[in-house]
């Protein structure tokens, strides 16, 4: 170890702080003891002994300081420094602006079964805080990650580029709700204010509003919004808060069950904006991978609309209205001017930037996507999703170091992540490391239960063939009733199979699958530019095949 870096790694293990705590506490013993002692005619050799004692302490205290940490965890074992990874462009430094995280608040309900309350409280207040001129908080997908984790603040603020961090808990027993809640410099570990609040069920929306000011005021911020929309019944509101929970998960079960608590809130107040959003959101999430994109996208225009008529400043609403045009009315201006309107309302939503930059990457706006990528990045820096997504993106447009860089950041986030195909196995096909792309493919697909279409483009491009097509086969197998064209396609192309590539991107046009649009810039798809039948179906979804074609030499 370098002299430097050996220096580094004293400070980092806190022995600096042992040595220099221990010195003062030793000298203030040893104070004690020659002024103590005497008067109680106490033997020399007693206070000789307590002197050699503490001295012969103080190495056993920098070495144990080295070795161990005592945490808001316990006595751990300190980890090893990690070496500096690759940051992409996506990465900034923000030490010195106003920025906060609100971590998830803790269920100390008395069944711990209120995790989805204490959740919805956590977020109220970041969604009242993200409205905040001149604060910039981190997106709820980055700061929930931490939940469980026995991650220290300093590194929470670190992962999250943050200066300021909220904790809470929620216990709730019947119609009576107990919060707690703490705002912490992170920096050094100082509570900069803290309160509890006892009240009943109705109350609940005067305590969040009570916690958003104290933190902006304890910030020297200025609050100049308004309250963002609620339910006037706390039974909705409830209701809703169940099924946003549930609309997180992944399974198919999870998401419909989501859909049902929603529509109860609805019973409970028709003109409950979010709780449409929330069906809008779940039906995009069971779309493609568990429900027929026309059926999911025509639900996902229909509750997106609803929410819009109620509250035409709800952001989210506008970007599943733009999804919806874009996948079922391939109608590309209309959707640019939901996602731009979104993005006016709340600059700052993780949901606004990803989609938008998603959008700009599919028509071939390389200088956009990146922009907004890089802001979605900004705004949610712990988000697997966003890193993965990232990822592809950047092998699209050929930034292989910056694609890198963000596949390996989705598995040191998370190295369990692989229930959406992992995107940086496709990556280290494209560079040749096909066994590196195989054993992360096999292990997304011991975690999800589905094999990976990637896997398949795996072998045919290692020209495995008949391992390829066995795998395509288990591939449709294990996805019901319903698997996307192009996704398919992807496969017959590499294979060399164009005319069965044709047919199912006609496929794929005529259910209006939400992928199809990156077919124009996906790189797999290179050997079919000059075909007249794929240009057509460019054309036809509303994109400009020589624009999109040329994105990656840009």
């Amino acid at each position: 170890m370098k002299l430097k870096n050996f220096f580094a790694e004293l400070k980092r293990r806190r022995v600096y702080t042992v040595a220099v705590t221990y010195a003062v506490v030793a000298w203030l013993l040893i104070q004690v003891v020659t002024q103590v002692f005497p008067p109680f005619e106490v033997p020399n050799w007693a206070e000789r002994l307590v002197i050699i004692a503490i001295v012969l302490g103080f190495p056993i205290a920098l070495v144990f300081a080295w070795i161990y940490d005592i945490t808001r965890h316990g006595i751990v074992r300190t980890q090893e420094a990690q070496p500096e990874r690759r940051r992409s462009a996506t990465e900034y430094d923000h030490s010195g602006d106003k920025s906060i995280a609100v971590l998830p608040f803790t269920d100390l309900s008395p069944g711990k079964d209120h995790a989805y309350f204490s959740d919805g409280v956590a977020e109220e207040i970041l969604t009242a805080l993200a409205k905040v001129d001149g604060l910039r908080v981190a997106a709820r997908r980055s700061s929930f990650w931490f939940r469980g984790k026995e991650a220290e603040l300093p590194e929470i603020a670190q992962r999250l580029n943050v200066n300021h961090v909220v904790e809470g808990s929620v216990r709730r027993d019947g119609n009576l709700v107990r919060v707690a809640a703490e705002l912490i410099d992170a920096r050094n570990g100082f509570t900069i204010w803290s309160e509890t609040y006892e009240r009943e069920m109705h109350g609940i929306f005067a305590v969040q509003d009570e916690i958003t000011c104290s933190i902006v005021d304890a910030l020297k911020l200025k609050l100049e919004i308004s309250p963002p929309a609620r339910a006037r019944s706390t039974d909705a509101y409830d209701l809703y808060l169940q099924g946003l929970f549930l609309s997180d998960k992944s399974t198919e079960e999870a998401l419909r069950t989501s859909l049902e608590f929603f529509a109860r809130a609805l019973d409970k107040d028709p003109r409950f904006a979010r709780a449409w959003i929330g069906i809008a959101k779940s039906w995009l999430w069971l779309a493609d991978a568990y429900v027929t994109p026309i059926e999911a996208y025509s639900n996902v225009r229909e509750a997106a609309l609803n929410a819009i008529n109620v509250d035409d400043g709800e952001a989210e609403a506008h970007v599943y209205l733009a999804e919806a045009k874009r996948i079922l009315d391939w109608d590309l201006r209309g959707a640019e001017s939901e996602y731009l309107r979104a993005l006016e309302l709340d600059s700052n939503s993780t949901t606004s930037n990803y989609f938008i930059a998603a959008f700009y990457a599919a028509v071939g706006e390389r200088e956009k996507t990146l922009k907004y990528l890089s802001r979605t990045a900004k705004i949610d820096p712990a988000s697997l999703w966003v890193s993965n997504f990232a990822g592809e993106i950047y092998r699209y447009f050929g930034l292989f170091d910056e694609a890198m860089a963000a596949g390996e950041r989705s598995l040191q986030l998370d190295p369990t992540f692989l229930y959406s195909e992992p995107l940086l196995a496709a990556l280290y096909r494209e560079m040749g490391r096909f066994d590196d792309a195989i054993a992360l493919y096999k292990k997304s697909q011991d975690v999800s239960g589905r094999v990976p279409f990637g896997l398949a483009i795996t072998y045919a491009k290692m020209n495995r063939r008949d391992e390829a097509r066995d795998i395509l086969r288990a591939v449709c197998a294990s996805r019901g009733p319903y698997t996307p064209g192009d996704a398919v396609a992807h496969v017959h192309v590499v294979l060399g199979e164009h005319d069965e590539a044709i047919r199912e991107l006609q496929r794929a046009y005529e259910e209006h699958s939400s992928s199809l649009h990156f077919v124009g810039i996906a790189p797999e798809f290179e050997p079919l530019r000059s075909d007249k039948r794929f240009v057509s179906i460019v054309e036809r979804i509303g994109l400009e095949p020589q624009k999109v074609f040329a994105v990656k030499a840009a």
